[in-house]
């Protein structure tokens, strides 16, 4: 070889697997084998935890998920809407009282003498 200088190149390898991506709206009703998750923070739009669970939930268990990477805690500790809150309320409150109404009137039908 030549007395100039010389140059040592190396080279790696990443391993490739054929893959697809889906969004949450996609994957809605299928089972996945193996699913890579990315319920991070986005800068287009907010993530909600219908889409997370959306997401979460489409492999056969936990061992076929991955996350891609870290995400907020808040997305599960946060009510997923303020309407649904209210609406969840309001349908908790009419089912105590339906309860008391039902209660009041076994009480009086027990004490009537046959």
């Amino acid at each position: 070889m030549g007395t100039g200088p010389s140059t040592r190149i190396t080279r790696r390898q990443l391993p490739v697997t054929p893959a697809y991506a889906f969004t949450d709206f996609k994957a809605q009703g299928q089972t996945i084998d193996h699913v890579l998750v990315d319920i991070g923070r986005t800068t287009c739009f907010r993530l909600s935890p219908f889409n997370a669970y959306v997401a979460l939930s489409r492999s056969h268990g936990r061992e076929c998920i991955r996350l891609l990477r870290d995400f907020d805690n808040d997305l599960f500790l946060q009510h997923p809407n303020e309407d649904l809150r209210i609406e969840d309320n309001r349908i908790e409150r009419l089912a105590e009282e339906t309860k008391k109404g039902f209660s009041r009137t076994d009480s009086l039908t027990e004490n009537k003498v046959p």
